[in-house]
């Protein structure tokens, strides 16, 4: 799978896809294949503040149940409606399926994350 080279991605393996002082947030194809078909995903209500690296949530699958992380610092402004009804769809398109849209404290600090290269490097 080649990783898009407009997101961003943390060890964690959460992606990021900045656009000015908002962005969206979502969960890597390498995320989704080890954690199995996705029956649930939790979100934060808008309006939370979120600080990169502390969790904002969790995924469910039949697996496991594991923890979001916040790839950066904001204000979730939006949650994505589908997932609740379809949570399937993270295992589906995973680096199209946002999970929160943030808004971001400082837009800069995206330069600290993984490019797709360095992402695709720790997976091996």
């Amino acid at each position: 799978m080649a990783y898009p080279a407009e997101l961003k991605y943390t060890k964690d393996h959460e992606w990021i896809r900045v656009t000015g002082d908002t962005a969206e947030v979502g969960i890597t194809d390498y995320a989704q294949q080890q954690l199995g078909d996705v029956v649930y995903v939790d979100l934060p209500d808008v309006g939370r503040e979120i600080s990169a690296g502390e969790s904002f949530g969790s995924i469910e699958s039949v697996k496991a149940v594991s923890e979001l992380f916040a790839p950066m610092s904001g204000e979730v402004v939006e949650v994505n409606p589908a997932l609740k009804d379809h949570p399937e769809k993270v295992n589906s398109d995973p680096h199209s399926t946002w999970m929160i849209r943030v808004r971001l404290s400082d837009p800069s600090s995206a330069q600290s994350l993984l490019d797709s290269t360095q992402y695709e490097a720790i997976l091996t």
